[in-house]
């Protein structure tokens, strides 16, 4: 399978496309991210790995903007180590999935592995349950096209959330998507987001659409 990898550190490139050529790949490298966004506008690629901090455009940019073009590719960004705020971006930007730096080369290859077997999922521009709208490229979110401001965690929350409405999501695959397999602080941070979400989305509207499933998790529900 081919994958591209998007790293301007030169030498963690080499290490990276060595040790997936290894594993079988066959792996494009290049150093900016433009260069990365063209390549991956004009190939096909099974996965991307790309880095935040790129000359020419950043990251974030070249995922928002491969999303907007319909390039549903499986991209796993590199992050900032313990960059919180980074991970959750990620996310809102399009990403399928992040690693931080520096990193175990058996888990990246687990986290590829894992992206290929989802495979290239199309995704909506704007999301809609309901009432409800949430526009991954802009950030933006609404009720009966009432802006509501959220934070970077609590986007990436309801989003997972909307993009599987009216399934059941464990908290164990909302703390996996959102906060990152290697989260080891305490669970219950989920009830706590969710907590804030319901605040937001449900209370100032007399709603009750985010459902608490004991025992297996929460539920997104439309409201008319």
């Amino acid at each position: 399978m081919r994958v591209l990898v998007v790293e301007d550190e030169q030498q963690l490139a080499a290490t990276i496309a060595e040790g997936l050529q290894a594993e079988g790949f066959d792996v494009d490298v290049v150093h900016d991210g433009l260069d990365g966004l063209w390549r991956a506008r004009e190939n096909s690629y099974a996965a991307i790995v790309l880095d935040i901090l790129l000359p020419g455009m950043n990251g974030y940019k070249v995922c928002r903007t491969l999303r907007a073009d319909d390039v549903w590719t499986p991209i796993l960004m590199l992050t900032a180590k313990d960059g919180e705020e980074d991970e959750a971006e990620a996310l809102d930007t399009g990403a399928d999935d992040f690693l931080s730096k520096p990193f175990s080369f058996l888990v990246l290859v687990a986290r590829l592995r894992a992206l290929l077997r989802r495979g290239a999922t199309p995704r909506p521009a704007v999301l809609e349950v309901g009432s409800l709208t949430l526009d991954p490229a802009t950030r933006a979110c609404a009720r009966h096209d009432e802006p509501i401001s959220l934070t970077a965690r609590e986007f990436a929350l309801l989003e997972l959330l909307m993009r599987r409405s009216d399934a059941v999501v464990s908290k164990r695959d909302l703390i996996d998507e959102v906060w990152g397999p290697d989260f080891a602080g305490d669970p219950n941070i989920v009830e706590v987001y969710v907590g804030y979400l319901r605040k937001k989305i449900d209370t100032p509207f007399d709603l009750q659409t985010i459902q608490t499933v004991r025992g297996a998790g929460y539920r997104l529900l439309p409201d008319a």
